[in-house]
């Protein structure tokens, strides 16, 4: 069955094993004719004639219709000759099977009715009344045809199988290859938005007591000092705590690509404000919108997040910022603006991941997001939010 199943042009020794093979057919034909009537064993000529047909059977495969050519000009003069008709039939059937197994059906058809057209002429010239003879080299010819074009289109079906195994298990990989980008990129820009937050939070209120330290030590305002330092364990605290979750959900077996843990949602936006005031920006907050999908509500707490780190980071000390989260035309509507000397500058043009970031949480719900420069000066993002159906049909 590996044999049949193994395309005859692309199989390995193809040329050995022919050799090999033509090697022990006339081996075959040359015991055959001496064995046969001692009226019919070949002379000279036809000894020749009777070997020379088996060398062409080295290249069968390469070039078919060439040997088969030569195999029938050595073949014909051979049987015309009158010797031993039995010795060259294997040969004659191996060619007409390579034909037939390696070219069309039409081809096929019109080498067969050539080849029983110059058999029938030969045995009507030799033995012209020899009917049952001329039925079953007929019947010989015709099936050795059939069996290679039935092998031919049975090859084929073994190689569309074989193909499309091939282009599924490619699908796969092609899919499971997606699916680890994805959630390569989820992390990242859950990591991003928490690591660049907290440190970004932390770096202010170290930067508030070491102020407050270094203003005035002979006054030391033990109180702002213990304030601040405690602003910086709570942050830390908070950002632990959210990075456990990130690795536990990490390091958890056999869960499902959706059981990523509970999102942050609307309910934490509030958090997010007081802990930019606790940096020193002058947060103007309003949120007017219900409960939103647990994916919508998540993407608008990451994006309020990353613009609150930017404003805090870029937007110089104590700006004036508003956020703003509402309910229009069926999508969630998100603006975070400052009056930041240069953020626009500093932020468009950093080398981080921000602003990427943002645009892409808003697309992973199939939002838009947009961030630049104000007129009047400032930085400004908007995002808007389809909450109609989310992107795991969540409503």
């Amino acid at each position: 069955m590996a044999a049949i199943n193994r395309d005859p042009l692309t199989a390995p020794h193809r040329t050995r094993n022919d050799a090999l093979l033509a090697a022990a057919w006339a081996a075959l034909a040359v015991v055959t004719a001496r064995l046969g009537d001692h009226g019919l064993r070949p002379d000279a000529l036809g000894w020749t004639l009777l070997l020379a047909a088996h060398v062409p059977l080295v290249w069968r495969r390469r070039r078919p219709m060439p040997v088969m050519l030569v195999v029938l000009v050595c073949i014909a003069p051979y049987h015309a000759l009158d010797n031993n008709h039995a010795a060259p039939i294997p040969a004659t059937m191996v060619v007409l099977y390579t034909v037939a197994a390696t070219g069309t059906v039409r081809r096929t058809l019109l080498v067969g009715t050539g080849v029983l057209g110059v058999t029938l002429a030969i045995n009507a010239f030799t033995n012209p009344d020899g009917t049952m003879e001329v039925l079953r080299i007929s019947g010989w010819v015709v099936a050795v045809l059939f069996c290679g074009i039935d092998v031919r289109y049975y090859r084929q079906y073994v190689r569309s199988i074989v193909e499309r195994a091939e282009r599924a298990e490619r699908t796969r990989e092609e899919e499971a290859r997606r699916r680890v980008a994805e959630e390569r990129l989820r992390i990242a820009r859950d990591l991003h938005d928490l690591l660049a937050h907290s440190i970004t939070l932390i770096g202010v209120q170290t930067s508030v007591a070491a102020h407050v330290l270094a203003a005035d030590p002979e006054r030391l305002d033990r109180e702002t000092i213990a304030k601040s330092l405690d602003d910086i364990a709570e942050t830390c605290r908070t950002a632990r705590g959210e990075l456990r979750t990130t690795l536990d959900v990490l390091r958890e077996q056999g869960v499902a690509g959706e059981a990523r843990g509970p999102l942050p949602g609307l309910d934490g936006v509030p958090d997010l404000v007081e802990a930019a005031r606790l940096a020193g920006a002058r947060v103007q907050s309003e949120v007017r919108a219900r409960e939103a999908p647990p994916a919508v509500g998540a993407a608008a707490y990451r994006i309020v997040q990353e613009a609150l780190t930017n404003v805090v980071r870029h937007a110089g000390s104590e700006p004036a910022v508003r956020v703003e989260l509402y309910e229009e035309r069926g999508a969630l509507r998100v603006s975070v603006t400052d009056d930041g000397p240069c953020p626009a500058a500093v932020a468009a043009n950093s080398p981080g991941y921000g602003l990427v970031g943002m645009r892409e949480r808003a697309r992973s719900v199939g939002g838009t997001l947009d961030a630049g420069p104000r007129r009047e000066g400032g930085f400004e993002v908007r995002a808007v939010l389809p909450v109609g159906t989310d992107r795991e049909g969540n409503r």
